[in-house]
């Protein structure tokens, strides 16, 4: 797996860092954020069209707004490996 670094929020404390990856050969992103609070879950699951739970092998993540452009770099990263 050839993972490239994206970007880590700027505004963090360097201890608990929302971060984005780019995985150009498996043409997936990764991201590291909080864990949301089990409401915050709950409330996910309950909209989620198939109103059901998410998977144990599986997560949510909380990452914050001002990470949009480095989401965006990785999707970039992504599909111009599609496109090769």
């Amino acid at each position: 797996m050839a993972v490239e670094f994206v970007g880590i929020d700027p505004d963090t404390d360097r201890d608990h860092c929302p971060t984005v990856w780019a995985d150009a050969e498996a043409q997936e992103i990764l991201f590291q954020g909080w864990l949301p609070t089990p409401g915050t879950r709950t409330e996910c699951e309950e909209s989620s069209p198939a109103n059901g739970s998410v998977p144990e092998s599986e997560a949510i993540v909380r990452i914050p707004a001002r990470m949009i452009s480095m989401i965006r770099e990785a999707c970039d990263a992504v599909e111009r490996a599609q496109l090769r």
